[in-house]
């Protein structure tokens, strides 16, 4: 299993036409997304426009999860879903899609065969979670985005603070604790390439 940690300094903000955008992570390294060139790619961005267009995206396939606020998606000639706090929509990206409504949000895109889920966990103070992780999964993702957090993988000991990402690739099954040192929310992205 290989793990890495990245803090949250590292994310450099972009601007988008409806707010801003942090990329959190990109795979295959050194895929852009400008190019779409990647299996996946995990950001989170601020809807600050009462409307925004999406971007088009053929052969992506998006899921979208509402961090904070609300918005009302709308793909055009398909459906429309309001979606509070910690609903995930899943979308193509060549759908002509809009949203009404200000939010922050978590954002899974997969292209080819890649294929990933999304699910978001609250943990009160102190409060300790067991997870397993499927044998399936290529690449398991946990961003924190509030409180803070202790993990420990088969003996390993990570810290995650607000805004920080784990990134665990070639897991197998694994079973590791949670435990959280302060109210934490945390988006949990697992992948299969």
């Amino acid at each position: 299993m290989e793990s890495k940690i990245i803090t949250s300094e590292h994310f450099k903000p972009s601007p988008w036409s409806g707010g801003t955008t942090l990329e959190l992570f990109i795979h295959p390294p050194g895929a852009d997304y400008q190019q779409r060139n990647f299996q996946f790619r995990l950001s989170t961005a601020t809807v600050e426009t009462e409307k925004s267009d999406f971007t088009l995206l053929p052969g992506i396939s998006r899921k979208l999860m509402v961090l904070e606020g609300s918005i009302s998606l709308s793909h055009e000639d398909r459906y429309s879903r309001q979606l509070e706090k910690f609903d995930i929509d899943s979308f193509e990206g060549d759908w002509k899609t809009s949203s009404l409504g200000k939010c922050t949000d978590f954002n899974l895109m997969t292209s080819g065969q890649t294929a990933g889920e999304l699910s978001a966990i609250f943990l009160e103070n102190e409060q300790n979670l067991r997870h397993k992780i499927k044998k399936s999964c290529d690449w398991f993702i946990i961003y924190l985005f509030s409180g803070k957090l202790r993990i420990d993988i088969n003996n390993m000991i990570a810290n995650l603070n607000k805004g920080d990402l784990l990134i665990l690739n070639k897991t197998g099954a694994r079973n590791f604790e949670i435990k959280s040192l302060e109210n934490s929310e945390l988006v949990i992205s697992e992948i299969n390439l």
